[in-house]
């Protein structure tokens, strides 16, 4: 066994002990209370067998009455997500409605959902999707990992927790052609959504259901960076989200206390509290059911038997970028001739869904650190300790700042986006040294890459992974970007503010200088941000998907509502926007 693995498995040993981490018995348990196996009663007798009795409350807040084929709901909800979970949260908000929300994956009772730190353990778990990439071209046919979160609260769940909003200028341009998306317009669904610890403003709200705050905790060494980045000549930037974009700062993140506030804590959890709606977890979608032009139902599997549930106003259709355009496409609604390709009946031809995929890629710059105070020392029983009492480590978002510069200066936004992480963060985590060494990164992002991608149909069983292509580097003037993004960060981290904390580069590495080694460099190490967007675009073009209140052309009663409607990627972390597109859909189907 490697000392990484020692390292791990004390982590899991002293974290477990303080923060009551779910384990395999924990997870299945879960399950089997969601699935009507075992009773409420049941389940308090085992949680108390197993050592989970105080986390049970958790448990049972997820408690839902199963869907059945008998039933109608005037509002479908397909899928628990960021998006998701608001607009069924605000829809609920009318008792008269009966809404039903539809997940594939199970309640958010893991305990490393919760905990900030610990979010990459959830990597290529039951908990994601676990989509890899079709092999790129441009990487020599290497892929790309793309987690998205499959449990209530989405990617909500999983993600980094950064409240970025995105810059002015792309809402204005979705304005141009969609009536209503302006950011003069989706500026009151953030301010609805947000209650920022900063308090209320004319950027921010102060009252909504999503807490947002400054961290808890910050690292010393994202401290020094931030002062290496003064150094360096940048400027400093104490609120992205507040007219300005460029600078370099510590980012806000979606936390209380210390713990992690995803979309389920905050919108879905006190909707099923309240009696409001009905959760399903653990129910794979199968299709929408569409009758004479009209989506009148959701054939869904959980338990393993279908079940079939109709709609009597809408159903909104809130899978994410990779989900939707699938199961759009499986219920026969896409491009004619791949769904004939697939032997799908089509009942309606709408050949942008799936196309149009967009993301945001970044790279690792990695250094060593002298001192042992990065994230690698976060399993320790003093962390352990200090977590309980919401400080320390194990309260890292990881990319805990960061920020916003212009490489093209013709640009109307900044096209490059840093992420500063006091630990290594390489390859999704996976590529991180296995001697449990302690090292900080700096990781340059592209964030208006110039090509698009697309979402196809591996199979028209919705089982089946769809095919991903992001068609990466399509545009050769990307790579410009990040090459310079990879200079900038090697320029940050020779400041003086970071000589007690610099080692040695460990990646690119000191033999990697020119601008084509850096190219070289980037086709083997980059990835994607998590930010999939676009494959069910919003406008009136032939190749939209929805119109600009989400409804799915030619098709009544259903709509679209997450990140596979924008249009044009911003230019930040999505979570943030994604919420406020369910806030305005609800707000949509209820002016309607």
């Amino acid at each position: 066994m490697s000392n990484n693995d020692n390292k791990r498995r004390q982590f899991f040993k002293n974290v477990s002990a303080k923060g009551n981490i779910r384990n395999t018995k924990e997870i299945q348990l879960q399950r089997d209370f969601n699935s009507g196996r075992v009773s409420r009663r049941e389940f308090l007798k085992i949680a108390a067998a197993i050592g989970m009795a105080a986390q049970a409350p958790l448990f049972l807040s997820a408690a839902h009455a199963q869907a059945t084929s008998s039933e109608e709901y005037d509002y479908i909800v397909i899928g628990a997500g960021s998006a998701g979970c608001a607009v069924a949260a605000r829809l609920s908000e009318d008792t008269a409605n009966k809404v039903l929300v539809l997940e594939a994956g199970p309640a958010d009772s893991n305990d490393y959902i919760h905990i900030p730190a610990t979010f990459p353990f959830l990597f290529k778990t039951p908990l994601d999707w676990n989509y890899t990439s079709e092999p790129q071209t441009a990487l020599n046919g290497g892929t790309l990992y793309v987690p998205r979160g499959k449990v209530f609260g989405g990617s909500s769940s999983i993600n980094a927790m950064i409240y970025q909003r995105g810059h002015a200028s792309t809402y204005d341009t979705w304005g141009e052609t969609n009536p209503g998306w302006s950011y003069a317009d989706v500026l009151p669904m953030f301010k609805r959504s947000e209650s920022n610890s900063r308090g209320e403003s004319a950027a921010h709200g102060g009252s909504g259901p999503l807490n947002v705050c400054d961290l808890n905790d910050p690292n010393p060494i994202t401290v020094a960076m931030l002062e290496a980045s003064k150094q360096a000549g940048y400027a400093m930037n104490f609120d992205f989200n507040d007219g300005d974009q460029e600078g370099i700062g510590m980012y806000q993140v979606t936390q209380k206390n210390g713990r992690r506030e995803s979309a389920a804590v905050s919108y879905l959890h006190p909707a099923i509290d309240a009696g409001r709606l009905t959760a399903q977890a653990d129910a794979m979608v199968l299709n929408i059911i569409i009758t004479d032009g009209r989506a009148t139902g959701v054939k869904f599997l959980a338990n393993g038997k279908e079940h079939t549930v109709k709609a009597r106003k809408e159903i909104i259709l809130s899978g994410g970028t990779i989900n939707s355009p699938q199961t759009l496409m499986v219920s026969g609604i896409g491009p004619k001739a791949h769904l004939k390709e697939h032997g799908i009946n089509v009942l309606k031809d709408l050949p942008g869904v799936g196309q149009n995929l967009q993301d945001h890629f970044m790279m690792p710059v990695a250094y060593s650190c002298t001192q042992a105070i990065s994230l690698s020392q976060a399993g320790s029983e003093q962390q352990a300790a200090l977590y309980a009492k919401g400080k320390g480590m194990l309260t890292s978002n990881i990319a805990e700042a960061g920020g916003f510069l212009k490489i093209n200066p013709k640009s109307p936004a900044p096209d490059l986006q840093f992420h500063f992480a006091p630990g290594y963060f390489i390859l999704d985590g996976a590529g991180n040294p296995t001697d449990g060494s302690d090292g900080f990164t700096i990781l340059p992002s592209l964030v208006q890459s110039k090509g698009t991608g697309t979402v196809k149909l591996a199979s028209a069983d919705p089982s089946v992974k769809p095919l991903i292509d992001h068609n990466i580097f399509q545009n050769e003037s990307d790579y410009d970007t990040l090459i310079a993004g990879v200079k900038i960060a090697r320029k940050i981290i020779a400041s003086p503010a970071l000589d007690e904390l610099r080692g040695k580069e460990f990646l690119p590495g000191p033999d990697v200088q020119t601008d084509e080694e850096i190219k070289t460099f980037i086709n083997k190490y980059v990835q994607t941000i998590y930010h999939p967007v676009g494959t069910c675009k919003m406008g009136s073009d032939n190749m939209a998907v929805v119109d600009h209140e989400l409804r799915v052309h030619g098709i009544d009663g259903l709509r679209v509502a997450d990140a596979s409607i924008m249009p044009t990627i911003i230019n930040a972390n999505t979570n943030a926007p994604s919420i406020m597109i369910g806030e305005k859909c609800a707000d949509m189907i209820r002016n309607s």
